[in-house]
């Protein structure tokens, strides 16, 4: 019944922005963590952003910090990933993910991660 639905991926042109959003349900929203990976052909999983399920505190990778947004509102179960400045780079394919209840040490982590979405494809080229 745990449902994750990733959506608005696209082909955006370098320098671009695109919201993706995460669609929770099937779970209390507001006891979980979200975060964002992505994962490109050749290329292991890797964590881009995550926020906490209440406290609002926010997580980024390096790669992407200052030019990445994330943001929720438990009222609606819903979770964005504002991304601008895109980069070929970021191409992938970007999954929204719950952070189990046993997760305390590293909200980048992608083992602290319980279910998945099925991701949208973000595609930055000119």
């Amino acid at each position: 019944e745990v449902q994750l639905q990733a959506s608005g991926g696209g082909l955006v042109q370098p320098g671009g922005s695109l919201r993706l959003s995460c669609a929770a349900s099937g779970f209390t929203f507001d006891d979980h963590g979200i975060g964002w990976f992505r994962q490109a052909p050749g290329k292991e999983r890797e964590g881009v952003s995550a926020i906490a399920s209440v406290s609002g505190s926010t997580y980024y990778a390096d790669s992407v910090k200052g030019r990445f947004t994330i943001s929720r509102d438990n009222a609606k179960n819903m979770v964005w990933l504002q991304m601008n400045s895109l980069k070929p780079e970021d191409t992938a394919v970007y999954y929204c993910a719950r952070r189990g209840v046993w997760g305390h040490y590293d909200y980048m982590t992608l083992q602290e991660y319980d279910y998945w979405g099925q991701g949208t494809q973000v595609t930055v080229s000119s």
